[in-house]
């Protein structure tokens, strides 16, 4: 029998691009552990329609 993970897909978004208005949206899916971390992350992932590092939020 399968044993159940605490891995689990996240989605990050670009905080930044959502404040500026801009259309479009920069979106990274990543993996986590639930265990280790229950809190929503915060990583700095390169934004292609700025064309800068910006700081993406675990969304949903």
């Amino acid at each position: 029998m399968a044993k159940k993970g605490n891995r689990v897909q996240v989605i990050m978004e670009c905080t930044e691009h959502k404040n500026s208005g801009m259309p479009g949206t920069s979106r990274y899916i990543t993996t986590k552990n639930r265990k280790n971390t229950p809190e929503r992350i915060e990583l700095k992932k390169f934004n292609p329609i700025l064309k800068k590092m910006t700081v993406h939020k675990e969304i949903k």
